[in-house]
């Protein structure tokens, strides 16, 4: 369920740079924005993070990594909402949360290291 919301998340990135940046950037936009947001991704990361292969280029501690990735998946919803996409971005918000509730153990390891 994480890598298709990862995956999600990504494509709302690249609707919102479709839907923001003008027609001449409009092509590149909507392949560097998602890239950009999937480097931060794969780069900073909490070392033995069982949801990831546990290596990381960049260390970060837990609540950092937790705070990345709020800011990531609900500025997905943020990106759909602003691209016009109303609805689905409440409906995405609202997974959001149920999973983030539904992985409250991966929360707590987050926090706690």
């Amino acid at each position: 369920m994480r890598f298709v919301l990862e995956l999600l998340a990504l494509t709302c990135f690249g609707l919102w740079a479709w839907a923001a940046v003008p027609a001449p950037l409009r092509y590149v936009s909507v392949v560097a924005v998602p890239l950009a947001v999937a480097a931060l991704w794969g780069v900073f990361a909490t070392p033995d993070d069982a949801s990831r292969s546990g290596g990381t280029v960049i260390a970060t501690p837990g609540p950092l990594r937790f705070l990345l990735e709020l800011v990531v998946f609900f500025g997905s919803a943020a990106a759909l909402y602003a691209a016009g996409y109303h609805g689905l971005a409440v409906i995405l918000a609202g997974a959001l949360i149920v999973y983030h509730l539904l992985s409250w153990d991966r929360v707590l390891w987050l926090l706690r290291h």
